[in-house]
Formats: C-alpha cells, sequence, structure tokens
C-alpha cells in the first residue's frame, strides 16, 4: 500500500519530466499530461497523485513569469536562469510553484522533495544547488515558517 506522500513524490518526479518535456518540444500543460496519464504512469513503481501532478503541470506555465522572476533572484548575479540546466530549471520551477501557490505543504517539505527529485536525476552538486535556491526563495516568500518576520515578497501569486 502506498502513502499520500509516495504519491505526492511520484507527482513530483512525473510533474519535472512533464515540465522539461513541455519546454523541449513546446507542448501545452494539457497535451504533456494526457500522455502522461495514458502512457507514463503505468510504469511507474508508485502510482502519482493526478490532481497534484496537474495542479503543479498547470500552475508552472501559469505563473512561469513569477516563478522565474523569484528563480533568477535567488541566483549569484553572475549566473541567468537560462545559463541553468534545463532539468534544473524544471525542478526549481515545480518547487517555487508549490512554495507559492500550495501553502498546504510546508516549506521545508518542498524543499526536502525537491532535492530528492534533483538527486534522483544528478550525482553531483545539483541537490545541494537546488536546496540553496529554494531556501533562499522559501525564506522570501514563507518567512514566518522560518521564523522570520514577513516580507512583501511573503504572497501569493
Amino acid at each position: 500500500m502506498t502513502s499520500q506522500a509516495d504519491e505526492r513524490r511520484a507527482a513530483r518526479l512525473a510533474a519535472v519530466q512533464a515540465l522539461y518535456q513541455m519546454e523541449m518540444i513546446g507542448s501545452g500543460a494539457e497535451e504533456v499530461a494526457q500522455e502522461f496519464i495514458e502512457h507514463r504512469f503505468g510504469e511507474l513503481p508508485v502510482t502519482p497523485d493526478l490532481d497534484f501532478f496537474c495542479a503543479v503541470l498547470n500552475g508552472v506555465p501559469q505563473y512561469q513569469m513569477e516563478i522565474d522572476r523569484a528563480i533568477a533572484g535567488a541566483l549569484s548575479e553572475k549566473w541567468k536562469l537560462e545559463r541553468v540546466d534545463s532539468i534544473l530549471r524544471a525542478i526549481l520551477r515545480a518547487g517555487v510553484f508549490e512554495l507559492v501557490a500550495r501553502r498546504d505543504v510546508p516549506a521545508k517539505v518542498v524543499i526536502d522533495e525537491y532535492v530528492a527529485v534533483a538527486a534522483d536525476f544528478f550525482g553531483g552538486d545539483e541537490p545541494g544547488f537546488v536546496n540553496a535556491a529554494l531556501d533562499a526563495i522559501a525564506r522570501r516568500k514563507r518567512a514566518s515558517e522560518f521564523g522570520l518576520p514577513a516580507t512583501d515578497g511573503e504572497l501569493d501569486f
């Protein structure tokens, strides 16, 4: 029997793959979601939480400008978002969407989950990069969860 946490972890992994695919081939969220549901979910060891998968997959493009602005603000001045590996971009975008739009998920859980997703794809410093970027964004967007004073950045989209 699988838990909600397992189903959400599978949904996050599938959403990152779908976001990557959307960026690479220019497909829309509905088309890619349908393909994943029909062809890819059955290949996974745990069936993803469908509602959660669709929320991330539809939410990222809907708020991509704001999401990308938040990510760019967390990067060093030498780095531009376009220089970040496309899988890492998908991971960061999904994580930032959850931090801002899914207040039902604690910020530390969001960070831990996307660090784990990064570790599924990369064996180097990338999980640490995801951790640092999402932590910086979470401290701005969800300051109160870290015992920090709320800022103007702590707003939903």
